[in-house]
């Protein structure tokens, strides 16, 4: 089950937590595996812990760069599985929000999804297979205080996965989203005790995710047992977003 032998996956952001357990799950299940870092250097250490096939730097604000990655990755592979996982915060309360940073979480956060899925596409069009997988947030349904830009971000996401799927469901082409809720990561780590333990109370589960919890349901996307599914948007944040 799972069995994704002979598949090759580009994992974007793979030098943070939940792109380093993707990363690690999708190789466990026989993937050959492509990560990317905003960085050559950073791309390259994760590659080495990870035990990936191929490692490329790319700063996802830069749509050259971005464009690149495409034609570099489709090289090392060609790419069946893309998991767009990159991704930036630049919280701030609305009022005080600066354009630039309203601009750079929509252009890493979305466009760069947009751009590494077109560009992907056309090999997975002409062999009819492939999978799409994105990294959303529960945010994108809910909102929160001072992630505007970020929940704009990840709510366009579902959108733009919705309309994607529509658009190439007859090819053996899916598109889906996994939407993490609070999973332990440095951001938790950096949160007060007070913050954590008020997000936990709200959390029916009572424990932060773990990275792995959201790699679980990439694979399951990614494999051929997940043809039928398609368009859709998997919580994953321990019952937090109930009705969702």
């Amino acid at each position: 089950m799972f069995d994704l032998t002979g598949k090759t996956a580009l994992i974007t952001g793979a030098t943070g937590a939940i792109g380093g357990a993707t990363a690690a799950a999708l190789k466990e299940q026989g993937a050959k595996i492509i990560v990317t870092g905003s960085t050559q250097e950073r791309a390259e250490a994760a590659a080495q812990a990870l035990g990936a096939d191929a490692a490329f730097g790319a700063d996802m604000s830069d749509r050259a760069a971005v464009d690149k990655l495409v034609g570099d990755a489709d090289k090392a592979g060609p790419v069946d599985i893309l998991v767009n996982n990159a991704g930036i915060t630049r919280d701030q309360l609305m009022m005080r929000m600066k354009d630039e940073d309203f601009d750079a979480v929509i252009e890493v956060n979305l466009v760069s999804a947009f751009r590494l899925s077109r560009g992907l596409m056309r090999g997975m069009l002409k062999r009819r297979w492939g999978r799409i997988v994105t990294i959303g947030s529960g945010v994108g349904s809910i909102g929160n205080m001072g992630q505007v830009n970020y929940a704009a971000a990840k709510a366009g996401l579902t959108g733009f996965t919705k309309s994607m799927a529509r658009e190439v469901a007859s090819r053996n082409i899916t598109a889906n989203v996994v939407a993490p809720g609070l999973i332990a990561s440095k951001m938790s780590d950096a949160m007060t005790d007070d913050a954590r333990q008020m997000m936990l109370n709200v959390i029916p589960m009572g424990a932060l995710g773990d990275p792995k919890d959201i790699a679980g349901a990439v694979v399951y996307l990614a494999s051929e047992e997940a043809r039928y599914v398609t368009g859709q948007t998997i919580h994953v944040n321990g019952g937090m977003f109930m009705g969702f």
